[in-house]
């Protein structure tokens, strides 16, 4: 097991390296770089939320399934891999949260009553209560990633998450490869979007590139939590990472814990210099999109 307390790293407070805006303005998030499905009775995970929590984070994201082996390497799927709504794997995660007092953001492949398996992150407050929910739209089918064989795309558009002391929105891996999600919980005044992710390697340069660009054209913190190594022949690795509005990389890291702070005086501060301050046009875009389906 990789010592959470081992090479640890925490960033500066905000992208300007001022000290943390005052309680209620400001978030502290862990970026855990590591997965947890041979971990039955989630002391590894326990583990890893305490050191964040000593670290001084509020919450901490985990990487894209964290509780699951990677299913998708291949396209054959398990009755196991999946669970209904508030299933084990959920249970777990909130049970975490509540033990060790500090809020999180994990995921399971959810089943609902239709039989319909999709690819959920959720969002827990530090008592393990639920906040949020949000299902992985746009799923790739390629060597190692064969999602669409195991879960079906999310029918719900992103939406603001309540309960932290920034407002936090959801996206999912390749979500951040299509701007539409992005845009439209910036939109909503997210602060923050979290995003799980699963991808290898080879393609992080890639990645880095467009999470910056997420978060210069949101305006908002762009974090993101990697999962570490390969998995049943699918190359997955390559650090986690957080962005500030700005584009800026506060971190980048593959060691098991990372804090970062954020500032919603940031967060302000990019809406009022360009290209933040820029008009947006729903209803022009909507009238565009809504053209192309006639």
């Amino acid at each position: 097991m990789t010592d959470p307390g081992v090479g640890e790293h925490e960033a500066p407070d905000d992208a300007s390296g001022e000290p943390a805006a005052p309680a209620g303005d400001a978030l502290r998030v862990a970026l855990i770089h590591e997965v947890f499905f041979d971990d039955s009775d989630s002391s590894k995970l326990v583990e890893h939320l305490e050191r964040a929590l000593s670290l001084g984070a509020d919450a901490a994201l985990l990487p894209e399934l964290p509780l699951n082996g990677w299913a998708p390497a291949t396209k054959v799927s398990h009755d196991e891999d999946a669970e209904p709504v508030d299933g084990p794997r959920q249970r777990r995660m909130a049970e975490a949260a509540r033990t060790v007092g500090i809020a999180l953001v994990g995921g399971a492949i959810v089943c609902d009553g239709d039989g319909r398996r999709r690819n959920t992150a959720v969002v827990y407050g530090a008592d393990g209560a639920v906040l949020g929910r949000y299902d992985k739209v746009h799923l790739p089918e390629e060597e190692g990633y064969w999602e669409t064989s195991h879960y079906v795309a999310g029918d719900e558009p992103p939406v603001l998450v309540p309960g932290l002391p920034l407002r936090v929105g959801l996206q999912i891996c390749s979500d951040v490869n299509r701007p539409e999600g992005i845009q439209l919980l910036a939109a909503q005044g997210v602060e923050v979007v979290l995003a799980p992710r699963a991808t290898p390697s080879e393609t992080y340069e890639r990645w880095r590139l467009v999470l910056r660009a997420n978060a210069v054209t949101s305006g908002a913190y762009v974090l993101s939590a990697n999962r570490p190594r390969p998995e049943g022949g699918a190359s997955i690795g390559g650090p986690s990472i957080a962005i500030a509005p700005t584009g800026e990389v506060l971190a980048e890291s593959e060691e098991p814990v990372t804090v970062v702070a954020l500032s919603r005086a940031t967060v302000e501060e990019a809406t009022r210099t360009y290209p933040g301050y820029l008009k947006r046009f729903p209803e022009l875009y909507a009238r565009g999109w809504g053209a192309l389906e006639e």
